[in-house]
């Protein structure tokens, strides 16, 4: 790679559009929170260096404190952040809601990043006018893979002064027949002591050990996760899913998962790669 960032950065895409600007608010918020540093990457959009050295301007002004870089190169954006993935502790992108706006951003981008990133990818989407702020949630089953998904959320619950809701989203026989499709959060949970519950109890034990802090609901309900998550995630500060190693055969149903929500969500996702803990 021919622009190597600081290990452990937060890399912010920026292409001069409002959607973009969403984004660099959130990550200049988030390095002044874990005291991180933050590169802003412009690629192949227009006027590259004007729209960048715009861009570290705004994230500078939002976080005075924040160490702040640009970085402007050739190429698909998409394999640009991918590469940076690779040391940066956290990607942020901005996404359009669903409308006819062309930018560097939309679609594609946010899909293939967050889909092949090798760390947690931040899509910033627009939020919703009903937008309330009940919080970070979590999409988890009780499995080890799903540690760092849940990890992720406290830590970021913690750091935001959030409430944490983990939630397990059974889709079976039963879920079919009922034609339980769009359900909310609150509704249905499939009452506490089930295998299900005890799993993300264990799950979330050390977490709010490390994190007491941050209060914790758990929830089981049937459905599935991109109609739990991405299209009732109007209410939600920030929603986080989990997503297989490249290399893992789960890849194809939660990766597509992943890509769901990001693309129904009504407000921030991030996607956390299951391998990192």
């Amino acid at each position: 790679m021919a622009h190597p960032v600081t290990p452990g950065s937060i890399v912010v895409a920026a292409d001069g559009s409002k959607h973009a600007d969403r984004a660099l608010l959130w990550a200049a918020e988030q390095a002044g929170l874990e005291g991180r540093p933050v590169v802003v990457v412009t690629a192949d959009e227009g006027d590259v260096h004007r729209i960048n050295t715009e861009a570290v301007r705004r994230v500078r002004t939002a976080a005075p404190d924040v160490e702040v870089t640009g970085l402007t190169a050739a190429g698909d954006p998409r394999g640009i952040l991918v590469e940076l993935s690779r040391e940066a502790h956290l990607v942020v992108l901005g996404s359009r809601g669903r409308g006819t706006v062309r930018s560097m951003l939309l679609g594609s981008v946010s899909a293939a990043v967050s889909r092949l990133a090798l760390c947690p990818v931040v899509v910033c989407r627009p939020r919703a006018e009903d937008h309330v702020g009940e919080g970070v949630i979590v999409g988890a089953d009780g499995t080890p893979e799903s540690l760092s998904v849940i990890a992720f959320g406290f830590d970021q619950a913690s750091r935001r002064g959030l409430p944490l809701t983990v939630v397990h989203c059974v889709w079976d026989v039963v879920a079919a027949v009922a034609g339980l499709r769009n359900v909310r959060v609150d509704d249905l949970d499939l009452g506490e002591g089930d295998d299900a519950h005890l799993l993300l109890a264990e799950s979330v034990a050390g977490f709010s050990e490390k994190y007491p802090d941050v209060p914790v609901a758990l929830r089981v309900t049937h459905g599935l996760v991109d109609e739990v998550l991405g299209g009732r995630s109007a209410a939600w500060d920030l929603v986080v899913v989990g997503r297989h190693p490249l290399d893992s055969v789960g890849r194809l149903v939660t990766g597509s998962i992943a890509s769901a929500v990001v693309e129904r969500a009504h407000t921030t996702v991030a996607v956390v790669p299951e391998h990192q803990l």
